[in-house]
């Protein structure tokens, strides 16, 4: 007889991962009051909450792999992306493209994964990173939740992943679009939504062990 009762998971289970998604030089130093992609209020101050995340990550030996969408300036690989509400970004060769290391605490030894898509895994060496370090458990921060975090968490769910996304260190289109892909991601996983005071207590248990 098959047993149906559902197993509770821990915050992190096996070995863990950080994945910062698209927290790139833009944020930063595009002040524009109308940008190519739309961002909710508090957009720039929740993706600066990672650094504390990412901190910890690099005390408990825990991998961080730095996700950067870049485009080339030919835009012959945006496909169907220009389709929707977003305008042309993240060029090659553009310093707002870059990967923001200075804000974020970007240490030797990080990895950085370039993609043409919205998905980490889409088109990417992301899974084979993911495999030779063993990873279980991807620790999901950046933007934007309701795109690339979602699409990321999605793949990484059907690939039998435990995903966790950590709800304070993550931004949206707007607040209606954060809220509802947080709840999605909730909806695949239970405990998916997890708060930075929570993933950071599970990191600082990692580094004492």
């Amino acid at each position: 007889m098959v047993n149906t009762a559902k197993q509770t998971r821990k915050l992190i289970e096996g070995q863990p991962a950080l994945i910062v998604i698209d927290i790139q030089k833009s944020t930063f130093i595009d002040a524009s009051e109308v940008r190519s992609i739309d961002n909710m209020p508090g957009y720039k101050e929740r993706m600066l909450a990672a650094r504390e995340v990412i901190d910890a990550a690099h005390l408990a030996n825990v991998p961080v792999i730095f996700v950067q969408e870049v485009h080339r300036p030919d835009l012959v690989d945006f496909g169907r992306e220009l389709d929707g509400d977003e305008d042309i970004h993240c060029l090659e060769g553009d310093p707002r493209t870059d990967i923001a290391k200075e804000e974020l605490g970007f240490q030797k030894g990080d990895y950085i994964v370039p993609k043409r898509r919205y998905s980490a895994f889409f088109g990417t060496d992301f899974e084979i990173l993911l495999r030779g370090l063993k990873v279980d458990t991807l620790l999901l921060c950046g933007g934007l939740t309701d795109v690339c975090i979602h699409y990321t968490f999605v793949d990484g769910h059907q690939s039998d992943y435990f995903c966790r996304v950590i709800e304070d260190c993550v931004a949206g289109s707007s607040l209606e679009a954060h809220e509802a892909a947080l709840k999605a991601m909730e909806y695949l996983q239970s405990g998916a939504r997890q708060s930075t005071t929570n993933v950071l207590e599970a990191l600082n248990h990692l580094g004492v062990g």
